[in-house]
């Protein structure tokens, strides 16, 4: 008997519990409020143009001496809403020794690019005199654009 009051609690608790939610439900009331803003960008692109509509994918070095150089211009832009210091780094060298027969520079390391502004850069791809015995190579090129 002791056991069948304790179920009929129980269930009286839950219907109680399920009835005062629902008529909590029944006086709840919803506000929906609108948001607007500006999302921060950081990027950069780079173009054969300074108009900026033929994209860089592929720099073509032709055929070089021993101690030659050689350079080729482009156009860095800054698509984001904050300047960016820029910064060059290669990888990829194909074949692995042709890093230290070869030498890449530009002329914007460091430099400061303001947000939505295009800046020209000159690359410069050294031979070292004394190579010996590289015919062919590859190698990529990373610009990276880090807020300032």
């Amino acid at each position: 008997m002791a056991m069948q009051k304790t179920k009929l609690k129980i269930v009286l608790l839950v219907v109680a519990v399920g009835v005062a939610a629902s008529a909590f439900a029944a006086f709840a009331a919803t506000r929906t409020i609108s948001n607007n803003g500006q999302v921060h960008v950081v990027g950069i692109n780079v173009y054969w143009d300074s108009s900026c509509t033929n994209e860089v994918s592929s720099i073509g070095w032709g055929i070089l001496q021993p101690g030659e150089s050689k350079t080729v211009t482009i156009y860095v832009q800054n698509e984001g809403s904050s300047p960016v210091v820029l910064n060059m780094t290669t990888h990829n060298w194909t074949p692995a020794s042709a890093s230290s027969d070869l030498g890449l520079n530009w002329n914007r390391e460091a430099y400061v690019l303001p947000s939505a502004t295009v800046v020209e850069a000159v690359f410069t791809l050294s031979v070292a005199s004394n190579v010996d015995g590289l015919t062919d190579f590859s190698f990529d090129i990373t610009i990276t654009g880090t807020e300032s």
